[in-house]
Parts: C-alpha cells; sequence; structure tokens
C-alpha cells in the first residue's frame, strides 16, 4: 500500500513558502521544481478540526470547503478570531495596513504587530504599506473609517487575486502607485483615533517573493484555477510561483493555479507523471527513488 500523508497548510517561513505535514514533516517550495501529488482511491476528506484539536466524529468535507472544516469547528475556530470581530480583548497592539493584489483590487485591513508582514505573504498581497499601529479597537475603528471613507473593502475573494496575477504591471513603482494614492488620502482624513500612530508610506513589494513578475514576463499566464480535489484524483506541474496558498504549476493543460488549502483534510500519495486529472475551472478568456515526501 502507498504511504499516504496530510497536509496541514502552507506556511510562509523566513526562508520562503514551505507545506507543512501532519506529525511536523515540511515541503520547501522551490520554484522551477516538479510538485505532484495524488488523493488516495476511494478516499474521503475529513475535517481538520479547530485551534489544535482533532474533530472528534471525523467529520466528512466537501472537496471545494477551504476550511475543511465540519461545521462545529468552523464554528469553534471563529469563536476565538480578530478577523471575525469575536475577540475584543487582546492587549497585543495592531496594525493597519493597505494591500493591493492587482490593478483596482486593494482592501484595508489589520494584522498582529508581531506578526510583521507574515498575514500579506497569507493573503497573497503583491504589495502594500503600513498606516499605522495601537491598540485593537483603535485598530478596528480605523480600519472602518477607511473603508467607509476611502471605498475599499477589507475582504477580497480569492478567485479576484487569482484571475488578475497574470496581468500585473512590470514594475514596482506601477504596482504599489495604487497604495501610495491611497494612502496619501487616508493620512489626510479626519477622525483617527487617538491612541493609533500613523506610519509613513513604505511601500513593500513581494512580486518577486513570490514569483509572479517572472511568470508574467517569461511565460503564459494562467488559464485556470482547481476547484476540487477527488478520490483518485491527481495533479503535477512545474512550479511557477507561489502566492498566499496558491501554487501556480505548469501543467499539460496550461499553468494551473491550486488552492493549497484544497489539500488539507485528504490523504495524499507521492505521484510522477499523472495528467492533471483534477476539476479545473477556466479564467474568463482563457482555453482552459526514496522520497522525504510527496515530492
Amino acid at each position: 500500500m502507498a504511504q499516504t500523508w496530510k497536509c496541514s497548510g502552507l506556511r510562509w517561513a523566513a526562508d520562503g513558502p514551505v507545506l507543512t505535514w501532519v506529525g511536523g514533516r515540511r515541503s520547501a517550495l522551490v520554484r522551477g521544481r516538479r510538485v505532484a501529488f495524488g488523493v488516495a482511491e476511494g478516499g474521503e476528506r475529513t475535517c481538520v478540526g479547530a485551534r489544535g484539536h482533532a474533530c472528534p466524529v471525523r467529520a466528512g468535507v466537501p472537496g471545494r470547503s477551504t476550511g475543511a472544516r465540519c461545521e462545529e469547528c468552523a464554528r469553534l475556530d471563529r469563536a476565538h478570531s480578530v478577523a471575525a470581530d469575536t475577540v475584543a480583548d487582546d492587549p497585543r497592539p495592531y496594525r493597519v495596513y493597505l494591500a493591493w493584489f492587482g490593478p483596482g483590487l486593494v482592501k484595508v485591513g489589520i494584522t498582529a504587530y508581531e506578526r510583521g508582514s507574515a498575514r500579506l505573504l497569507e493573503q497573497g498581497a503583491v504589495c502594500f504599506s503600513w498606516l499605522g499601529h495601537g491598540p485593537l479597537m483603535a485598530a478596528r475603528r480605523t480600519e472602518e473609517l477607511l473603508r467607509a471613507a476611502l471605498g475599499v473593502p477589507d475582504r477580497i475573494p480569492y478567485a479576484q487575486k487569482r484571475a488578475v496575477r497574470s496581468g500585473l504591471p512590470g514594475s514596482e513603482g506601477e504596482r504599489t502607485a495604487e497604495i501610495a494614492e491611497l494612502h496619501a488620502r487616508a493620512v489626510g482624513l479626519g477622525g483617527w483615533p487617538e491612541s493609533l500612530t500613523p506610519a509613513p508610506f513604505r511601500g513593500v513589494d513581494h512580486a518577486a517573493a513570490f514569483g509572479v513578475a517572472e511568470a508574467g514576463a517569461d511565460g503564459p499566464g494562467a488559464v485556470g484555477e482547481v476547484t476540487e480535489l477527488v478520490a483518485g484524483g491527481a495533479i503535477g506541474g512545474g512550479l511557477m510561483a507561489v502566492a498566499g496558498p496558491d501554487l501556480h504549476l505548469a501543467t499539460e493543460r496550461g499553468v494551473i493555479v491550486l488552492d493549497s488549502r484544497l489539500m488539507t483534510g485528504w490523504e495524499l500519495v507521492a505521484a510522477g507523471g499523472e495528467p492533471c486529472a483534477v476539476p479545473v475551472r477556466g479564467f474568463r478568456g482563457t482555453a482552459a527513488g526514496v522520497q522525504d515526501g510527496l515530492f
């Protein structure tokens, strides 16, 4: 019987992105290397649990769920979430930021000061700038003020982020121009909480870290995205880029984007030269030895 592995998610470490596996193993994601895996025949995707605890009933979850949690575990996870506005007494300082994902796709958000830019890497922000820092509720009020005054959202669907990555501007200056203009408008607004310390504009560009600038310049853009994994299915290809949770894989069907969150909850096996045998949705306007781990 083939050895199986359970993915516990993609993490952005100091030296780049890694896939983590239940049991503690890690697989570095190196651009240019082949990434290939299959889903065990007859397998079922099961809930990954919440807050470090296994799902007590090992509930089945849909293949298209990016959370890979059953209803009860999802409720428990969100019960202690700053992002879900269920925590109001966190004593840690927070930062407010503007993040840019592509032309016209800008959001405002907050992240714990101690996390640095990790949250921006996890979201797939191509570039960003801090707006200020302060207590949680001051950061939250500033986020709401800027969302209303600047007309920018606090969430952008991943499908929209993926669809624009292949057409990003070629220079850092062009990529940061939109958030530079919004930052200038933001600091000119009245009504900021007194306990929030403003930050000057400093654009941070992740295009090189993700590999999206190189992918757009040197090869065809992504033609579609994996919608779900299925029992007995497989996918493999050269790793072109990694942005947030997304792997850009050069397959025989073109460059396909795989959201690594779709991998969690499945039992996965090593794969070789199998074709891209998973459901893929095309983007609008496109055609659609002994191993240390899976790849």
